[in-house]
């Protein structure tokens, strides 16, 4: 109950509007396998540019 309570607003929002956070996990995921993937690049605005150009 407590669970239910901490996150009602939440999974009312699903029943409501069928919305879920789904697509920003997703989202994360990538991110996270793409920083493994560009591990020990030491430029900032180069790691940015990269994730812009394969993600948006």
């Amino acid at each position: 109950i407590k669970t239910f309570k901490n996150h009602a607003p939440t999974i009312l929002n699903y029943f409501r509007r069928r919305a879920t956070n789904a697509s920003a996990e997703a989202f994360n995921s990538k991110v996270k396998i793409f920083r493994s993937q560009m591990r020990g690049v030491r430029d900032r605005d180069f790691f940015i540019f990269r994730l812009v150009k394969l993600y948006a």
